[in-house]
């Protein structure tokens, strides 16, 4: 489906639940950028998208609560000076948005243990640096 914008794994989005909206852009351009709509503006309704799925929905809203606006999440592209090129640009800031948006939490890390002789050098090297300082006290006063 060349429509679909693919998030992760089995997560797709069809281009029907995708609103587009397009105004002229800043920029460079000359007289071409005073006559065309070529900044593209994506919006996706998170809260209601049947194509995401429940558990991945929810870790989107908590995730991306400062970018929604009544659940929808918007998407502004300009850079580029043809439309079709702000078009492919929004769509794969989505798709990179929703994915690690959706991305399962990180595993927790488990600190290992200091090995011994890591511990032992490090105290033989106090103990020999507050030798040294002790020396250097004794000899002046």
């Amino acid at each position: 489906m060349p429509g679909d914008i693919h998030v992760r794994d089995s997560v797709s989005i069809p281009e029907s639940e995708l609103a587009w909206r397009f105004s002229r852009s800043s920029g460079p351009g000359g007289q071409h950028v005073n006559t065309s709509a070529t900044a593209a503006e994506l919006s996706f309704d998170v809260a209601n998208s049947p194509s995401l799925p429940e558990p991945y929905r929810q870790r989107a809203l908590e995730r991306l609560a400062g970018r929604l606006s009544g659940g929808v999440l918007s998407i502004r592209a300009e850079e580029y000076r043809s439309q079709a090129r702000n078009r492919d640009a929004a769509r794969a800031r989505l798709a990179a948005i929703l994915s690690e948006a959706i991305a399962p939490p990180p595993k927790k890390r488990i600190p290992k243990k200091k090995p011994r002789g890591i511990n032992e050098r490090r105290l033989e090297n106090k103990r020999r640096r507050s030798d040294i300082k002790k020396q250097r006290s004794g000899r002046w006063h």
